[in-house]
């Protein structure tokens, strides 16, 4: 075996006349009678070989027996292909590698599915061949984005003074929004772990140990319901600081992710990233992530239409509830009665009763609603910057259901015509939260962030006196969309953690069994601190411009958390569940 001289996909002209050794997988065979062609494949990209049977007759002849995914080694003289004969689709389409001594490594059955992008797949059966589909140059190319966005983070918090530390997969359960994942116990019979959500609580307890700058690449676990940016495990990078403010924190997080940036795609990003308070991001998007890429945001049209002749609108204004409504431009013409009011069904996953629209024509509004809008049309043509040729949608309900409604119609109808510039990256900072929200179901008032964020109000009297009012130091990091991290200042003042507890509904037992060791920990001294969690999976998915979290993942579970390629979960022996001292329910 010859030592590899180079990358199948680093060789250029000035590699002409050297003496090579090359190894990889054959993608491709092509054999002309006397010359036959090998495209050579490694996660730089391709080479061409040529076997010629009147220059080497015995590699010709092994040439001859070499199929797709055959695993060789060829050695040989970069030659250029010649005038005419150049493939500009290809780093390497100057030269070829014509060959004088081939070994076969290993043979390989035919592929189960294809080795390349130009055939779609089903999700499931690329995932039972993952180690196949990750072949594929945009798998492989991903996997690779990934690796360079992982080291340029670490480079950075390296240089920014921060310590890597490891924090325990197997710990406690305790309450953190989404289903833990429990491990029993065979030693301790009947007690479990819980594989981590995040190391929220560890990293606090780092800056409890005098450790003030921490971060972690952390593997995280939570049993949720999967969609295209959710894996049942995934990766954060977690990082906690001490006596730095939200800002200086915010500052820090830029720089790492310009740093990523630079180094994944060369692209340089203009920071600071903007801000905006969580208020006006659900008025103007109806959502606490806005994809601001594009316009046509939500506009309030309720004090117009308060007293105006469409019942709806106007029952809805005096119940203190909302009209809201988008202005989706020039493409009235693009919609029938049919397609308009087919998008009620959309807008009904999201609880809104109706949908209601116009078009706006020379000789007024025109649509379903249009004749009860005839003394209000000027006002609405103004407010909602309406023109010839424009679809106006309303949504009139309570203010929480026409923000997700008309939001999500707005993000639907965005990607549907194409106003999304997908070249852009756009980041956004919400800041300035609601420390809770309103749990309906269960009558109280639930964490908006986690139990741990410290409020702007530093009173605790005032937290328990007026939850509803109270704001969070608390800031979410938004890419075009997507929620792609958060983090807040954290409470160090036990008086302060002690009201966060008692307003969430928690008993003094409830405190001492779930955050027992935490609450001791802070009679001790905690420095003022905050941090940060980036989803790097997720992070890394819209720089590879995927819509999938399992395409930047390398062995990724499908949409029911299944392992398609290990099958798993799967049944365990009974003597396995002996020695955990567990049975199961038929």
């Amino acid at each position: 075996m010859a030592k590899r001289t180079r990358y199948n996909g680093e060789f250029r002209k000035e590699h002409i006349g050297e003496k090579v050794t090359v190894d990889g997988w054959v993608q491709t065979r092509r054999d002309f009678g006397g010359l036959i062609f090998i495209d050579l494949r490694d996660r730089t990209g391709l080479v061409q070989l040529v076997f010629n049977s009147s220059d080497n007759a015995e590699a010709f002849e092994l040439a001859s027996s070499l199929r797709q995914e055959y695993i060789i080694e060829a050695s040989g003289l970069v030659r250029s292909r010649g005038e005419g004969l150049t493939n500009p689709n290809l780093a390497t389409g100057d030269v070829e590698i014509a060959v004088d001594s081939l070994t076969i490594f290993s043979k390989a059955k035919t592929p189960a599915i294809y080795v390349d992008d130009s055939h779609k797949t089903s999700d499931d059966l690329r995932m039972k061949y993952r180690y196949l589909d990750l072949r594929r140059p945009s798998r492989m190319n991903a996997l690779l984005l990934r690796s360079k966005v992982t080291h340029a983070i670490r480079r950075y918090l390296d240089n920014q003074g921060f310590v890597d530390i490891e924090t325990p997969y197997l710990t406690r359960s305790t309450p953190e929004g989404a289903r833990d994942y429990l491990v029993p116990s065979r030693v301790h019979e009947g007690q479990f772990y819980a594989l981590p959500q995040s190391p929220q609580l560890f990293k606090q307890l780092l800056m409890a140990s005098g450790f003030d700058r921490y971060y972690q690449i952390a593997r995280c676990f939570r049993d949720e319901d999967l969609r295209g940016d959710r894996q049942p495990e995934f990766t954060q990078v977690d990082l906690e600081t001490s006596f730095l403010n939200d800002e200086d924190i915010q500052t820090l997080t830029e720089g790492m992710i310009k740093a990523a940036v630079k180094e994944a795609l060369g692209k340089d990003i203009k920071t600071p990233f903007k801000r905006m308070p969580y208020d006006e991001a659900m008025d103007r998007f109806g959502s606490d992530k806005p994809d601001t890429r594009f316009g046509m945001e939500l506009i309030n049209v309720s004090d117009i239409v308060a007293d105006s002749d469409f019942k709806v609108f106007r029952s809805t204004v005096e119940a203190n509830g909302q009209v809201k409504a988008i202005n989706l431009k020039g493409k009235a013409e693009e919609y029938s009665r049919k397609d308009a009011d087919n998008l009620s069904t959309y807008v009904a996953k999201y609880g809104a009763k109706g949908l209601a629209w116009v078009k706006v024509e020379d000789k007024g509004f025109k649509g379903p609603i249009a004749k009860f809008l005839t003394e209000k049309e000027g006002d609405l043509r103004k407010r909602l910057d309406a023109e010839v040729g424009d679809i106006l949608f309303f949504v009139a309900d309570k203010p929480s259901v026409v923000a997700q409604a008309l939001g999500e119609l707005r993000l639907h109808l965005g990607h549907k015509h194409g106003l999304l510039d997908e070249s852009q990256l756009n980041f956004l900072w919400v800041v300035d939260w609601p420390l809770y929200e309103w749990n309906e179901d269960e009558q109280r008032f639930d964490a908006m962030h986690h139990p741990f964020t410290r409020p702007a109000n530093p009173d605790p009297q005032a937290l328990i006196d007026s939850p509803e009012k109270a704001r969070a130091i608390a800031y979410d990091i938004v890419l075009n969309g997507y929620e792609i991290g958060g983090g807040s200042l954290r409470i160090f003042d036990p008086k302060m953690q002690e009201a966060m507890f008692k307003v969430i509904g928690l008993s003094q037992e409830q405190i001492e069994e779930q955050f027992g060791f935490f609450v001791q920990a802070m009679d001790y001294g905690f420095p003022p601190h905050g941090g940060l969690a980036l989803g790097l999976d997720r992070f890394v998915m819209i720089l590879a411009g995927e819509s999938n979290i399992r395409e930047v993942i390398a062995f990724s579970k499908n949409s029911q958390a299944v392992d398609v390629l290990t099958d798993a979960p799967s049944e365990v022996s009974t003597l396995q569940l002996d020695e955990l001292a567990l049975k199961l329910r038929k």
